[in-house]
């Protein structure tokens, strides 16, 4: 048995609509979330055109049809403004009959290749039972016809399977939101033996031990630590009736460990420090979980994740801009500020999920409106831009 898709049912119109275009192919990121028992797509965006495309606008025949290279960099640009429990789960390409061949052959390639992109920055490793199918979907322009399969992205010999595509309206309307705030305080030496200006690599590194940390942290939900197994919403009155995209929140408290205890002997080593690095400040976490019976632990480790990312995103956020604005070989180790950027949500049309995204303080709310259009083709209003937290350092 191949694995059944729940697709959120404007999708099936966005699709339609991108099938229309006078284009030989087009492609795109679809977004969702995976279950033990089901997925969920609840957004299909397509690949942005490249500069060259829209300065002359040059028809895509005369580049490269499957752009493996653009496609994967948007996939690893939109997976930063998604907040835990969602992930780039799949692929889609739109091709004429002409290109159909091609296209599931680019398929297969593509989809390894933003999972490889995704998982090296990553600071978390999937755990043993997660879901490692990835979706595929052919539609051909001239015939409409829809074609789901998936690869096993842990498998590089992985070959194609075949899946159900299933529409379904109101599909993420009254998904579970868990919220909660982290007081950061980071400390990262940088050891007298490591090159100083490899900031970047050094704040990796201490964040990779940070967030074993946040791994091994206890989880209040609701003021109360729940068995990884039991049921989100045991003992919780469920939302009745029409209840349109209304979001069941749940307050959650992080409460990380001080020490390893006493039956853990620990040995201090000594370092020769040339400086270090601190994080400090709180940030904001959010993940949404699905509402079909969702376990305790599918809600934490989606939260978790979402920690960990928003962090880690951030400081590669900051070091992108300081390369851009300073250079890459500047060498001025006085004690400096920067701040980090700030986290903000915005809403997603008929769903109860918000997407994510970060702002530098001199940023104008019009070049985060340009980029939800550019990365994952939603128009934003002002008004509905919710900055979720003060600056952090």
């Amino acid at each position: 048995m191949g694995r059944t898709y729940f697709v959120e049912e404007a999708i099936e119109q966005y699709l339609l609509d991108l099938s229309t275009k006078l284009k030989p192919c087009v492609t795109g990121l679809l977004i969702g979330q995976c279950s033990p028992q089901r997925d969920y797509v609840i957004r299909a965006v397509r690949t942005p055109p490249k500069e060259e495309q829209k300065e002359n606008n040059i028809s895509l025949s005369k580049l490269v049809p499957f752009d493996e290279e653009w496609i994967t960099t948007h996939a690893s640009q939109v997976s930063r403004m998604l907040p835990g429990g969602l992930i780039v789960l799949g692929v889609f390409i739109i091709a004429t009959p002409e290109l159909s061949k091609d296209s599931q052959s680019a398929l297969r390639r593509i989809i390894f290749s933003v999972e490889k992109s995704l998982t090296r920055r990553r600071l978390w490793k999937p755990t043993e039972e997660e879901v490692s199918d990835r979706a595929a979907l052919q539609i051909c322009s001239a015939t409409k016809k829809v074609v789901c399969r998936t690869y096993d992205v842990q498998d590089p010999k992985s070959s194609a399977k075949p899946a159900d595509w299933k529409y379904q309206s109101a599909l993420s309307a009254t998904w579970l939101a868990l919220d909660c705030t982290v007081n950061v305080n980071i400390h990262i030496p940088l050891l007298a033996t490591s090159p100083n200006h490899d900031l970047e690599k050094n704040t990796k590194n201490g964040l990779n031990r940070w967030s074993k940390q946040i791994e091994d942290s206890v989880f209040l939900i609701n003021g109360q630590v729940k068995d990884d197994d039991t049921e989100l919403l045991e003992g919780q009155k469920k939302l009745r009736g029409n209840t349109q995209f209304s979001t069941q929140l749940s307050d959650v408290k992080v409460l990380t460990q001080l020490s390893q205890g006493s039956s853990h002997r620990s040995t201090a080593t000594v370092q020769v420090c040339s400086g270090s690095i601190n994080l400090k400040g709180a940030v904001k976490c959010r993940a949404y979980i699905h509402n079909n019976k969702p376990k305790v632990k599918e809600a934490v480790q989606a939260l978790k994740r979402d920690i960990i990312n928003t962090l880690s995103d951030r400081c590669e956020i900051l070091f992108e801009d300081l390369i851009i604005n300073e250079g890459p070989h500047k060498k001025n180790f006085e004690r400096e500020y920067h701040i980090l950027p700030q986290r903000l949500f915005v809403p997603v049309a008929g769903s109860s999920v918000m997407l994510s995204d970060y702002k530098f303080g001199d940023e104008a709310d019009a070049e985060i409106q340009e980029r939800f259009v550019e990365m994952l083709d939603q128009s934003v209003q002002a008004e509905d831009i919710h900055i979720a937290e003060e600056m952090n350092t």
